[in-house]
């Protein structure tokens, strides 16, 4: 039932709240690491790197959301086992997909039945109400 699945604007509400949530990440690191003198670049490039790349497919493989996704108690699944995290891979696949894709991506939601977005439906996951 297309009811057991959250609706598009719950999943732009995580969205937006995850990107709250990652800028305010880097501003607090920036802010950090300007106490200290000579911080290497590459050490910035690897926490940017790990904010905007790695912040979402490390949640949803561990954990099955993501903060923005918590909060507004949505989780990403399996499809075909609802209990089960996605795989890293998997979930960074998901990521790159959705990234590439952008807002276009969220174009099938309403007309799919389990409410998936094109990089749900191509990584065989689905979002999920976390209750």
């Amino acid at each position: 039932m297309i009811n057991d699945y959250p609706s598009l604007q719950l999943r732009i509400k995580a969205a937006v709240t995850d990107f709250i949530i990652l800028i305010f990440a880097m501003y607090c690191t920036s802010e950090l690491l300007n106490c200290f003198d000579n911080v290497p670049t590459s050490l910035r490039i690897y926490l940017f790197v790990f904010y905007f790349v790695l912040y979402e497919p490390l949640l949803v493989s561990c954990f099955g959301n993501t903060l923005g996704h918590y909060f507004s108690d949505i989780k990403v699944k399996q499809e075909l086992n609802n209990e089960k995290n996605m795989s890293f891979p998997l979930a960074l696949l998901r990521f790159i997909i959705k990234s590439l894709l952008g807002w276009l991506s969220l174009l099938t939601i309403t007309n799919s039945e389990k409410r998936q977005a094109i990089h749900d439906s191509l990584v065989k996951s689905v979002v999920l109400y976390d209750r």
